[in-house]
């Protein structure tokens, strides 16, 4: 545990603002998103500003005192979760939430890492701008923790995950310094890319006080539509021929199995589905246009969905007919996991496969997995377009304890899953990170040269270990 005296020192530097020690105020903050990870801290540390984040690194480094970095507390995989024997204190970044720039003419917003991420998005539509990255925790998010996870969502088809959004960062290194990345050069050839090193590096490489994001001009018109399908390899061909007809429009590529559609259905007040045929799977597309010419994006949609028609890839299919009703279909698509997470325990996974491939997996894989651990239940949704797969397997129903469930069941069906991951040439982890739930899996399936390598690199930053300890880097004997 971590002694008075320390804590006091952390008041003397911040203030009493700056450090939270109320069990009842810290105890929101010390389980994963999830409710799968719990761990305990002496204190919060809310520093206001870079400099005071960099005098708080120093200080633990002087102290010998593990910090875990947290924005809103959104990890799927227990990644800004203190260790529950309270060695570290929690390092939030929620007090830094100015914008410090948002220039239309750059298409460039400097943003503090406390940022909300629904909140850029409303500064730069302000702005006529728009920040292209979404997702279900955007109310919550923070750029910072997004920043450190490369998160994904829903454009990454058209605009790439948060790495290719990027275009500068700062950064306070583990001992205290700061890295001052957030001059957006196109072109910068000194050396190593300390900017891509800490993103996805899960805040044990440093901690992201600031980032600079690329922006999108906002978008002047789009058509949403909700697809009915037979099978996810009828969605990747409807994919295809909209990337035919519609080029680069297509911003958004969603596949979703109509039981899963179901859960939202039941669990989500006023939602409903947008068309009156049961199908086996459902697509949502969306397309974009950043003017007003003609044919508009509904237009474009419309002939492109005629056309799948009659190559009998579509069965049923709905435009939106105003923003309110497009909002109401992507309603759907971002309350998937809160509705999965309601069905009951469940082991979640956030994997990968190549694109052409991923029809087949989301399929064969549901199936090995139901037949493989008998009374579970299987289904996925995922951005086709990028090969993301978010896929669960549930508990038999009537399963009271879920802790015990998995306790039980886990590492067998992880490897099982993981495993089917690998073979088809995919990754474990596509956009949620690896924090501390899949570290020991990475260890086990990673090359040796993979592992060499994140070890060599954290050693060179982090040689004491005191940045979120425990995550991502997998132990000597987990590889």
């Amino acid at each position: 545990m971590i002694g008075q005296d320390s804590i006091d020192r952390f008041i003397a530097l911040l203030g009493p603002k700056g450090v939270v020690t109320d069990p009842d105020d810290i105890a929101p903050w010390v389980s994963d998103w999830r409710g799968r990870y719990h761990g305990a801290a002496a204190a919060i540390l809310s520093p206001a500003s870079t400099q005071e984040v960099a005098a708080t690194v120093a200080l633990a480094a002087e102290l010998g005192v593990a910090l875990v970095p947290q924005g809103g507390n959104t990890s799927m995989v227990g990644g800004a979760t203190p260790p529950a024997d309270g060695s570290a204190l929690i390092l939030s970044l929620r007090r830094m939430n100015h914008i410090r720039i948002l220039s239309p003419d750059d298409n460039l917003a400097v943003c503090e890492a406390g940022v909300i991420l629904s909140v850029l998005h409303d500064a730069a539509e302000e702005q006529g701008r728009r920040f292209p990255l979404s997702l279900g925790a955007k109310g919550s998010a923070t750029i910072g923790g997004l920043v450190s996870t490369n998160a994904g969502g829903t454009q990454v088809l058209r605009h790439g995950t948060m790495r290719a959004l990027v275009e500068g960062i700062e950064a306070v290194l583990p001992d205290g310094s700061i890295f001052d990345g957030l001059d957006a050069l196109k072109k910068d050839n000194r050396g190593y890319d300390i900017k891509q090193l800490l993103i996805g590096a899960e805040g044990t490489l440093g901690v992201v006080t600031a980032a600079a994001l690329r922006l999108a001009p906002a978008i002047a018109a789009r058509a949403v539509g909700w697809v009915g399908v037979q099978t996810p390899a009828d969605a990747l061909a409807l994919l295809r021929l909209a990337e035919t007809m519609l080029g680069d429009s297509v911003e958004g590529f969603e596949v979703i199995a109509d039981e899963t559609l179901g859960f939202v259905l039941g669990h989500i007040p006023g939602t409903r589905s947008p068309i009156e045929t049961r199908t086996p799977w459902h697509v949502l597309i969306e397309v974009d246009h950043a003017d007003l010419s003609e044919p508009g994006p509904s237009e474009r949609l419309e002939a492109a969905l005629a056309e799948a028609f009659e190559r009998g890839i579509a069965i049923d299919a709905a435009l939106a007919t105003n923003e309110a009703q497009a909002d109401a279909f992507w309603r759907i698509r971002e309350a998937l996991s809160e509705s999965e997470k309601a069905q009951g325990p469940a082991l979640q996974y956030d994997i990968s496969v190549p694109v052409a491939k991923m029809p087949a997996f989301m399929i064969d894989a549901a199936a090995a997995a139901k037949a493989r651990f008998p009374g579970t239940t299987a289904s996925s949704f995922g951005h086709l377009g990028d090969g993301n797969v978010h896929f669960h397997v549930r508990a038999p129903k009537g399963t009271s304890d879920g802790p015990a469930w998995i306790a039980a069941q886990g590492q067998a069906i992880n490897a099982f899953v993981h495993d089917a991951v690998v073979a088809a040439g995919g990754s474990i982890s596509a956009e949620h990170g690896i924090g501390q739930m899949k570290r020991a899996e990475l260890g086990r399936l990673a090359s040796p040269a993979r592992i060499g390598a994140l070890r060599a690199i954290k050693a060179a930053f982090d040689p004491r270990g005191l940045f979120n300890p425990g995550k991502l880097i997998p132990l000597p004997d987990e590889g």
